[in-house]
């Protein structure tokens, strides 16, 4: 088994593209207004709009209702990335990039719908071992 992609549903597609897109660098791909991916080296971020939602059942998910999970990227070097967002004023930050006990220095961010957004890198010894093999 193998982890594809993490499905985001949202009333409002445009906009939640937009911030990955600022955050990530990523350019989405765009095949249908209502439905759009992020393509990374390592899986997919799939943003789809509640229109969508009628395809794998009525009421199956809600926008905006996620205060569970974390959407997480690797990022060569998270302060550049702090640095370049500055104060844009669509980029709610909740943690500046801080050292975290397991070795990553982690910026936290909330996307436009509410999820929690870490983007990180490693910056220990064995944190970057641990990540060698993942693209950034």
């Amino acid at each position: 088994m193998n982890l594809i992609s993490v499905r985001l549903i949202t009333d409002d597609v445009d906009r939640l593209v937009s911030f990955y897109e600022r955050v990530t660098g990523i350019i989405a791909d765009r095949p249908t207004p209502s439905f759009a991916e992020l393509r990374t080296p390592n899986g997919t971020l799939a943003i789809g709009s509640t229109q969508t939602v009628a395809l794998f059942g009525p009421g199956s998910a809600s926008p905006a209702a996620n205060r569970s999970a974390i959407v997480e990227f690797i990022v060569e070097d998270v302060d550049a990335l702090f640095a370049a967002l500055g104060d844009d004023v669509d980029v709610t930050v909740v943690q500046s990039p801080t050292l975290m006990p397991w070795g990553n220095r982690s910026l936290l961010l909330r996307d436009p719908d509410g999820t929690l957004v870490n983007v990180f890198t490693p910056v220990t010894p064995e944190a970057r071992v641990k990540f060698a093999d993942i693209a950034r």
